[in-house]
């Protein structure tokens, strides 16, 4: 028996990197909401990122990787400043929210951080190959 290949479920070429910052912000601020309504950010808003990363490079078009790699703490950054002053009921007071973005991005470091690493080499990586490809087609 043979194992069921597994298709991409875009048709076409992949996602447009508008396309990938939308996927990956959406997913982040749903998992950020979620967790934020019942406990801190952490674990399940972390895995989101992951998935996020590896969403964004496996759905994107060729040559969406370096927008794939910069944008997951963009759109984390930006999801927990729109959760803590609606959602957490602190409105915009610049003390409170710095104390509530510093205990968030606690939650989330060492997701951010390895995904960032793993992200940056995967990309560096690529454009290695890119430019070798280049050099042996001339």
């Amino acid at each position: 028996m043979s194992t069921p290949q597994l298709k991409n479920p875009i048709k076409g070429p992949g996602l447009k990197a508008p396309g990938v910052v939308v996927l990956q912000f959406l997913l982040i601020l749903f998992f950020e909401t979620i967790e934020y309504k019942f406990t801190k950010v952490g674990l399940f808003t972390g895995i989101a990122i992951v998935v996020a990363y590896v969403g964004g490079i496996k759905l994107g078009r060729k040559g969406t990787t370096f927008t794939t790699v910069v944008n997951p703490p963009l759109a984390f950054f930006v999801a927990s400043v729109f959760l803590i002053s609606t959602i957490g009921g602190v409105g915009i007071h610049i003390g409170r929210l710095g104390l509530d973005l510093m205990s968030t991005l606690a939650g989330v470091a060492p997701f951010l951080v390895t995904c960032a690493i793993v992200g940056w080499l995967y990309f560096f990586a690529s454009e290695a190959k890119n430019k070798r490809a280049s050099r042996a087609t001339r």
